[in-house]
């Protein structure tokens, strides 16, 4: 054999060894996302003033144990089983699973297996007693072009609290108020519509093994308050469902993006990455739920 048919057999791909590098390569991907944390997009407004449209967050998988929700883009048959289960807390934000569809939402725990739950006019009834709501200073939300949903504004009904400065940056600031769970979590929440028809719910007793989410933008939530409408999550979510729990924003952009990687930077919210999103805890209601 000549030099040259050496080299060239030397030169020759091996396809088998480059597709199977590359198949173990995308195993070990999904192994990760499906057992220990995946990343997720914000596509909606429902968990407002805490998620923007546009943030980019990391979904920890283990912390209440694995299930058929846990597996990344839904590839194993539903089933009533968890591995390693455990509960969620007041305030943990989760990404449960449509109990009908492979959709993936993220709201809030406001109730845990055993409680009874009501909300009245707006306000959490949790085992008899109305959660703490504070009125807090408005909170400031840029109008931008990742509040549009098809052209026009997802939070429309919000023009009333808009407001515009000097340098002629604009904002909303609808009403805020501080929520406390028993276990002392505190967050931000949205309540601008009295009398809003997810603003009465009647008393339950949450299923054993199951919670009760609901999003931060009270008015503006698909969740567990809604029994009927298929956009929602149809009452109390199995712990199965639970796909992970959000843990903290990597990135976030504004919407105003291009094709042109010049403006991936300016849509850049600098302020929003890194943002944890694991609720403080109001240590003086913490004592008072625990006496």
């Amino acid at each position: 054999m000549s030099k040259t048919d050496t080299n060239s057999a030397e030169e020759k791909v091996n396809w088998f060894a480059e597709l199977r590098g590359l198949a173990l390569m995308l195993l070990a991907v999904l192994v990760f996302h499906s057992f220990i944390a995946k990343p997720f997009y914000i596509p909606s407004t429902s968990m407002m003033p805490g998620l923007f449209v546009g943030d980019r967050l990391v979904v920890s998988k283990y912390p209440y144990g694995w299930s058929w929700a846990s597996a990344s883009f839904h590839l194993l048959p539903r089933g009533e089983w968890r591995i390693n289960g455990s509960t969620p807390e007041y305030g943990d934000v989760v990404i449960p699973v449509h109990p009908v569809r492979d959709e993936d939402y993220i709201k809030r725990v406001v109730a845990l297996p055993g409680d009874r739950f009501e909300v009245r006019e707006g306000q959490i009834i949790l085992n008899g007693a109305p959660v703490l709501q504070e009125v807090v200073p408005a909170v400031r939300i840029p109008v931008e072009p990742s509040l549009l949903c098809n052209g026009s504004p997802c939070l429309s009904d919000f023009e009333p609290y808009r407001v515009r400065e000097a340098n002629g940056a604009q904002f909303y600031e609808p009403p805020t108020y501080r929520e406390t769970m028993p276990n002392g979590a505190s967050y931000l929440i949205i309540d601008h519509r009295r009398n809003a028809p997810l603003d009465d719910f009647g008393e339950i007793t949450i299923p054993a093994d199951h919670v009760f989410v609901m999003g931060d933008n009270r008015d503006h939530s698909s969740d567990s308050r809604e029994l009927v409408d298929p956009g929602g999550l149809q009452g109390p979510i199995p712990l199965e469902n639970i796909g992970g729990r959000a843990e903290f924003i990597t990135f976030s952009l504004d919407g105003s993006s291009t094709w042109n990687p010049i403006s991936w930077f300016t849509a850049m919210r600098g302020d929003r990455a890194w943002s944890t999103l694991r609720p403080p805890l109001n240590e003086t209601q913490t004592s008072t739920a625990s006496e």
